[in-house]
Formats: structure tokens, C-alpha cells, sequence
């Protein structure tokens, strides 16, 4: 099972969550695109853009955090931070 838990943050607080579990037998990376996919539909967010430097955070701590430079439209929290919590 894998699982990617989405947090919402502002004035360093936690506002929203939630976890999206995949249990399909696709690769690590469809996984955590699928994954934001569905972060944006329950949160109601554009997609974020992965900067290269999300892209290395991400890669070394399997967790990532989405600033406003990372969307087009201005948001009205500091960050979304991601992290895989679980895989197989």
C-alpha cells in the first residue's frame, strides 16, 4: 500500500489534511502524481509546478513542501507539504 499524507499550512499551523492511499500495482512516480491529482480536486488547488529544487527535497526526504512559487494562481495558505507516510 502506498500512502501520501497532504498538509495545508499557515502562520505555522496545520489547517487542512487529508491521505491518499493507492494500492494499484503502478510505479512509485504515477503513484505520487495520482496522488497530488487528488490532493487539488479535494483541496480545490491548481496543480503545483515541481521546481527543481522541490523535486530534490522531495527525492531526499520523500517529502515535499509547494510555495506559492510552485503555483500559477495565488493560494491563500504558506505551503502544502507532502510526505509519503507508507509503501510497498
Amino acid at each position: 500500500m502506498f500512502r501520501l499524507w497532504a498538509k495545508e499550512f499557515k502562520e505555522n499551523r496545520m489547517i487542512k489534511d487529508t491521505v491518499i492511499e493507492d494500492p494499484s500495482d503502478d510505479t512509485r512516480t504515477h503513484k505520487v502524481f495520482h496522488a497530488i491529482d487528488e490532493i487539488c480536486r479535494r483541496f480545490d488547488l491548481g496543480e503545483p509546478i515541481w521546481l527543481d529544487s522541490t523535486v530534490q527535497e522531495f527525492n531526499r526526504h520523500d517529502k515535499a513542501r509547494f510555495r506559492q512559487d510552485n503555483f500559477i494562481e495565488p493560494i491563500d495558505f504558506d505551503y502544502l507539504e507532502i510526505h509519503v507516510i507508507e509503501e510497498d
